[in-house]
């Protein structure tokens, strides 16, 4: 995650942008508590006090939404089912996927955190 600049979003703070990165994470993705993530880091050799945690969640959260926002369809996207028969331990079975409008080969492109 960059600013318009080159500079980092994280230029400025004491903690390494790592250690802001997965306090962050985790309190997004895990519904963690401050002080659990305060807890979580202390075990890890990082003393970092939970109004810390909470400062970083609110700076950093617009950036990791933004971050993730091409891993998101938009409600545009069109999805298909796809159904065809292959042969499976010597007799033919059915199988179905869900394609995107981009074909079965597509792959989104990777997200950059830093």
């Amino acid at each position: 995650m960059t600013s318009s600049g080159s500079s980092s979003v994280f230029a400025g703070f004491r903690f390494p942008r790592e250690v802001i990165s997965i306090a962050v994470r985790w309190y997004l993705r895990y519904g963690l508590s401050y002080r659990d993530l305060d807890e979580l880091l202390a075990e890890r050799g990082i003393t970092v006090d939970h109004v810390t945690i909470y400062r970083w969640v609110q700076r950093f959260t617009p950036e990791f939404i933004e971050a993730a926002r091409p891993w998101r369809h938009a409600p545009s996207d069109r999805w298909f089912a796809d159904d065809t028969y292959i042969k499976v331990g010597g007799q033919w079975r059915y199988l179905y996927r869900a394609v995107d409008q981009h074909g079965p080969g597509h792959r989104r492109p990777a997200v950059r955190t830093g």
